[in-house]
């Protein structure tokens, strides 16, 4: 059976390039969205015959633990294992904002995507994870998250994405006496919806994404990484 991939916002932007590229590779790419509609648009759209694998849409809402549960039955019952879960839905870059004045509910809408939905994604897709022989967990942050370099703009997307960093680093201790590597991973500045015009190509961040989810077994784990190179936390 081919590498079985999950990547949670797979409909659209880094994500959906994500599944794309995977699915080049001949991995399984199950590519998830809040909605089975926008899940299956998107798949739709990529060209399963330029590619190796298999593109498969799911209904999967990270900041709905139902959502969740029902998405990892469905894996459950079809692959019997996960071989890579990408976590790389994300919402909220808050330019507007400044953390004196940040709008708190912002800050916890984010989180719920941003932190709580990868932690839950993770927490519910553990056994799963555990039946694969080669496992990986890739987080997709941002330099934005690092306390080397952030400054006061985006708040709200900020802290979550230093939240989830800190998240990867647990993670990665956990795991790793499974042979598990957990990673998170800057895709840069990318010209996606969130990340807007001038923003290098998308299929260059997302390559870093899919370099983390394709480490070898004695690749690194508990590491933040951008174009396979670490980046300060």
């Amino acid at each position: 059976m081919s590498t079985v991939s999950l990547v949670t916002g797979g409909n659209r932007g880094i994500g959906r390039e994500t599944v794309r590229l995977l699915a080049r590779r001949g991995h399984t790419a199950l590519l998830t969205s809040r909605s089975q509609e926008a899940a299956e648009a998107a798949a739709a759209d990529l060209d399963p015959e330029a590619a190796p694998g298999e593109i498969v849409p799911l209904r999967l809402d990270v900041t709905d633990a139902a959502s969740v549960e029902r998405a990892a039955s469905v894996v459950a019952d079809r692959y019997g294992r996960l071989d890579v879960l990408v976590n790389s839905a994300a919402i909220t870059y808050d330019t507007w904002q400044r953390p004196s004045g940040a709008d708190l509910d912002v800050v916890r809408e984010a989180a719920e995507t941003n932190l709580y939905g990868p932690w839950r994604t993770i927490r519910t897709f553990a056994p799963l994870l555990r039946a694969s022989a080669h496992p990986r967990i890739v987080n997709v942050s941002s330099e934005s998250g690092s306390l080397a370099s952030m400054g006061a703009g985006t708040p709200a997307y900020s802290v979550t994405k230093a939240g989830l960093n800190a998240l990867t680093v647990i993670i990665a201790a956990e795991f790793r006496r499974d042979g598990m590597l957990v990673n998170a991973v800057c895709p840069g500045w990318v010209a996606t919806d969130m990340g807007g015009a001038g923003g290098r190509p998308v299929e260059e961040g997302a390559a870093s994404v899919v370099w983390a989810a394709t480490l070898p077994d004695d690749g690194p784990t508990g590491g933040f990484f951008r174009d396979g190179r670490p980046l300060p936390w």
